[in-house]
């Protein structure tokens, strides 16, 4: 089952026009999220990065904040889902063909809920290999990278260079040279125990789990870098992570087939459990939350 417009439908029944904008030109935007014992983590966050995406393209949701909170609930519910990934996503909505928005008169509204796979446990214990790819991230002044867009061809390319490489993620390059992110993920590193990650403004997306592993690390007196850097650096680098919503911390054994140091290092294993323990901490005070309001 999943949510589509204004009703929980069978998955067969889910269908969308061949003149949906968002099919045929990319033109929509989308969240992932993960719940966690029935509780969607950082719900707000996402909420509002969600709002901020459709902004910036000038897209309407057709849905209230608190109208999706329920949406997404009641899908999970009717799925039978506590611990899952939910995608929310919305299109332009279906129109004639040609690129002027206004061709579309309603947006496509859209939640997909799927069981949460634990990733591998040998990735955790023995960490994953990378590639720094080819393909460069898109520039800021063209597409903006706080827009989580539907267009992912950019990070479809990269994914298949690292296919080809035999990596499990691929990590792209502005076009200044400057390490970006993942087709997936942020990517972090560790050099004399600075926590190293790219900066915004090498035009990166402004992750949730990022912002969250910042602010571990920040707690646990880890210096932290935002800044620029250039693939040898990278290299060089003690440890290696990537981080994105569903993975949360993962460990990089290889760069570019270089070995990267302990795997996983002290920090990166530091930071896997701080934020562990941010998770446990929001679910225990959405608890107490939900308890307060029953009585």
């Amino acid at each position: 089952m999943l949510y589509l417009n204004n009703k929980v439908v069978p998955r067969n029944k889910a269908l969308i026009s061949v003149f949906d904008h968002g099919f045929l030109y990319g033109d929509g935007i989308y969240e992932t999220l993960r719940a966690y014992k029935g509780v969607v983590y950082m719900f707000d966050e996402h909420i509002d990065r969600l709002f901020r995406s459709a902004a910036l393209i000038r897209l309407e949701i057709p849905k209230t904040p608190e109208a999706i909170r329920k949406a997404v609930y009641g899908t999970m519910k009717a799925n039978n889902l506590k611990e899952a990934v939910i995608r929310i996503t919305v299109s332009r909505g279906a129109g004639p063909v040609g690129l002027d928005p206004d061709l579309c008169l309603h947006p496509t509204f859209m939640i997909i809920t799927s069981e949460f796979k634990e990733y591998q446990k040998l990735c955790y214990q023995k960490g994953v290999k990378i590639a720094i790819v080819n393909t460069r991230r898109n520039f800021k002044g063209a597409l903006d990278p706080q827009i989580k867009s539907l267009n992912f061809l950019n990070n479809i390319l990269a994914k298949i260079e690292a296919k080809d490489r035999g990596a499990y993620e691929a990590v792209m390059l502005n076009y200044r040279g400057h390490l970006a992110e993942g087709t997936i993920t942020n990517i972090f590193f560790v050099k004399d125990n600075i926590l190293c990650t790219p900066a915004i403004g090498a035009g990166i997306l402004d992750g949730i789990t990022r912002r969250i592993i910042i602010g571990c690390a920040k707690e646990l007196n880890i210096i932290v870098n935002e800044g620029l850097f250039r693939k040898d650096e990278i290299h060089r680098a003690d440890e290696v992570f990537i981080s994105n919503t569903t993975m949360e911390v993962m460990p990089v054994a290889e760069v570019d087939n270089i070995n990267i140091g302990t795997k996983p290092g002290r920090i990166t294993k530091a930071l896997q459990r701080a934020y562990k323990k941010k998770v446990a901490g929001y679910l225990k005070q959405k608890q107490l939350t939900t308890e307060t309001q029953r009585h």
